[in-house]
């Protein structure tokens, strides 16, 4: 898939079928999100990568938006040792377009109860856990975009000054 086409066409899946996503394909997904661009080249993430439906479970409790990771085929929990907005966005993603690209749907989740979520995985208490991502083969094909869908370029743009 061409990087544009997959810009254009990614949406955020919610509802999983229970279709198991290979290991191969897996880990796919992990290699691009490695190669993010991250501040100094710091690379600051790690990835726990769940597949179990009780700690899915558990995870899907511990952010009000988060109930899709309780359905999905697997879970990226995105860790870094200190807060870092800008690369955690580049490395989700980075996974994301890597998925999307394998036939792999995914969508973003916020977790509000970090200090749980990181028991549940047996993560340090020192690491920042603020996302995950669900990913697995979409239930239902995800609808083509909307005419209109987003904000007209010349909305948004400004250029050489406001």
């Amino acid at each position: 898939m061409e990087t544009l086409h997959a810009i254009r066409t990614k949406r955020a899946v919610r509802k999983y079928s229970e279709q198991a996503v290979p290991e191969e394909i897996i880990r796919k997904i992990l290699d691009a999100g490695r190669r993010a661009q991250s501040s100094k080249n710091t690379q600051p993430w790690q990835f726990v990568i769940v597949r179990e439906r009780a700690t899915l479970k558990q995870l899907a409790e511990c952010g009000r938006f988060a109930a899709h990771l309780a359905h999905a085929a697997f879970v990226i929990a995105i860790l870094t040792a200190r807060e870092w907005a800008f690369d955690t966005g580049q490395v989700a993603a980075y996974l994301q377009l890597a998925a999307w690209d394998l036939g792999v749907s995914s969508c973003i989740a916020s977790i509000y109860e970090p200090a749980r979520a990181k028991k549940i995985l047996g993560a340090p208490d020192e690491l920042f856990f603020e996302i995950a991502l669900a990913c697995g083969y979409a239930a239902e094909a995800p609808h083509a975009p909307k005419i209109g869908g987003r904000k007209k370029l010349a909305e948004i743009a400004h250029w050489e000054k406001w």
